[in-house]
């Protein structure tokens, strides 16, 4: 088993495999206060993963442990791990013979020097898993191209019955996460409420952004 951070050709493996790596994953909620009906969880989706783990980087090389030969002088092996930190673009985490193979930036490291151990560096480190942050949008070519066929926009339309109580802006708030997009419902919606966006009424259906 070896344990590898790729940045785009260059490899970097540890020389000494950590004892434990630890992977944390986590989901994202949102709370909403509602009056008379307490809180509401809203799934946000999946947290970015973290995965930590310590080793070090020996000064001298010895087989039993020693995972590379000869091993990197360890002070060369902190500069390339604080050139990994501080650069913008992802690197890519591999653990062979497992099924750990991502994207990550490298987002907290810390350094230590032991008696005993003269010129060997021990370290704790931090990867964040990375996610492409673009979002394709509904309807464009290459969307349309994969399908074979333009997206049909009013099947994807959402309506929203109003309900006693409530007001375009907390009506914003439950669907689009935000209360300052009323003005976006009221928008598509004038015809339905009528001049005043604060008059609502139960029943009405009304087309959400």
């Amino acid at each position: 088993m070896t344990f590898t951070l790729k940045d785009g050709s260059t490899s970097f493996q540890f020389p000494v495999n950590p004892e434990e790596v630890n992977i944390s994953r986590s989901k994202g909620y949102e709370t909403i206060q509602m009056l008379e009906h307490g809180e509401f969880d809203f799934a946000q989706g999946e947290k970015v993963k973290e995965i930590t783990f310590s080793s070090f980087f020996p000064k001298e090389y010895d087989e039993s442990y020693c995972m590379v030969s000869p091993v990197p002088d360890p002070r060369v092996a902190m500069n390339i791990l604080n050139t990994f930190l501080i650069s913008k673009k992802p690197l890519r985490f591999i653990i062979s013979g497992t099924g750990v193979n991502v994207p990550v930036f490298l987002v907290s490291l810390n350094s230590s020097f032991r008696g005993g151990e003269t010129g060997d560096i021990s370290f704790d480190l931090t990867l964040r898993t990375w996610r492409d942050s673009k979002v394709e949008k509904v309807g464009s070519g290459a969307a349309a191209s994969k399908s074979g066929s333009r997206t049909d926009l009013k099947k994807t339309s959402k309506t929203y019955t109003v309900k006693a109580g409530d007001s375009l802006s907390k009506i914003a708030k439950l669907e689009l996460g935000n209360s300052s997009k009323w003005n976006e419902i009221y928008k598509l919606n004038a015809k339905i409420i009528g001049s005043d966006p604060n008059r609502i009424k139960p029943g009405q259906k009304l087309v959400m952004p």
